[in-house]
């Protein structure tokens, strides 16, 4: 097994791409990675000029996937990438993972992990035969109020679970959907990109993971009301879902045509002795409710929090903590994971993840077209 740095290369995430420089900070966040190389860009040219900008070696800059993994096996084992993060748009995510799980490589992924369910099922396969690691970059699951939050229900902090209410509200979409030209600008509302959802598939898809992440439960059944907006308009950008989790139901409302909202996401869970609250863009906040007492906020960096929220929190109290934190905290778990450190449970979501998120996206889509109709998750 190597030691040091973990050897690290991308798949996308060049010049000007935001989730590019989110993946880099919360990799360098831990000194746990040395990005060596890649394929930063589908204009090779510019990726050189990308990979000079960060002053790596240009000989490990490649033009696609296939010369990546070539070229890189030819290394000794001591130098070559051993783990590789795709940040591409979606419908490159399955051939991607796919030929570097083949090729001996670990694997950091965007979400959705591919474009179909059964894409997904075919990487958790191919995961196992491989003996290959896969993390799926569901950010939201590395906060550590989040992490909190889960162990606090664990623990039956709360009691038995009644309802979980997600929501996620953006409202990016809605300069771009009312003009026709405009829309086709977008990439995430082209089915050949994007896959069968938009918002669903893209914010929606966090507001199931968290649900499911930090109740420890599943969701069985679902019913969807999607909104198009145009009849030309082939993806959805706006939805409701509710969910049924065994005794527990909810609801996941998701949409990108919230006029004036930036990034939205909420989660409250409730249970027959309590509640818990969290929000994204107070991220730092964790709030306990219980009947006939004051409510109780719980804050990363003190000592009365789990081991598992303590391990993720980097910072002294008060210090706020961010999205960057949170992602870092995910390339930590996968780094443990990689170098056979023990780790606790929940530190990154795997291929399961992937699979659980598209079998969703394809419920969710089949739901409203059958006519906001009952379905089997």
């Amino acid at each position: 097994m190597n030691k040091g740095r973990i050897k690290w290369g991308m798949l996308g995430g060049g010049q000007g791409a935001f989730i590019g420089i989110a993946h880099r900070i919360a990799a360098y966040m831990g000194e746990r990675y040395e990005l060596v190389g890649g394929a930063f860009d589908v204009d090779y040219d510019r990726g050189v000029a990308f990979a000079k900008a960060l002053e790596l070696d240009t000989d490990r800059v490649y033009a696609s996937v296939e010369a990546l993994i070539k070229e890189e096996n030819k290394l000794p084992k001591s130098e070559r990438m051993e783990v590789v993060s795709i940040v591409t748009p979606n419908f490159l995510h399955y051939p991607m993972a796919k030929s570097l799980l083949e090729g001996g490589f670990h694997v950091i992924c965007e979400k959705p992990m591919t474009m179909t369910a059964a894409e997904a099922e075919e990487l958790q396969e191919l995961v196992q035969q491989t003996d290959r690691h896969f993390c799926l970059t569901h950010t939201y699951t590395g906060y550590p109020m989040v992490r909190q939050m889960k162990t606090m229900i664990a623990d039956g902090e709360i009691g038995e679970i009644q309802r979980v209410d997600v929501q996620y509200y953006q409202g990016w979409i809605n300069p771009f959907i009312h003009e026709k030209e405009k829309r086709k600008s977008v990439w995430r509302l082209d089915p050949a990109k994007s896959g069968v959802s938009c918002c669903m598939g893209d914010i929606g898809l966090h507001a199931f993971n968290l649900a499911e992440y930090t109740t420890g439960l599943q969701v069985d059944r679902l019913l969807s009301d999607l909104n198009y907006l145009y009849e030309d308009n082939n993806l959805d950008v706006d939805g409701t879902v509710l969910i049924r989790m065994g005794k527990a139901k909810g609801v996941i409302r998701s949409s990108q045509i919230a006029t004036g909202e930036e990034n939205n996401l909420t989660i409250q869970v409730y249970g027959k002795d309590g509640g818990l609250k969290w929000c994204q863009e107070h991220p730092t906040v964790l709030t306990l409710l219980k009947e006939g007492k004051p409510l109780q906020v719980f804050k990363p960096g003190n000592p009365y929090n789990a081991q598992l929220t303590m391990d993720s929190t980097k910072m002294a109290p008060g210090h706020p903590e961010g999205i960057f934190d949170a992602m870092g905290n995910i390339y930590k778990g996968m780094a443990k994971a990689i170098r056979e450190e023990q780790a606790f449970e929940g530190e990154y979501p795997t291929v399961q993840d992937g699979v659980r998120g598209m079998q969703f996206i394809e419920k969710v889509v089949q739901s409203n077209r059958d006519g906001n109709v009952w379905i089997n998750l």
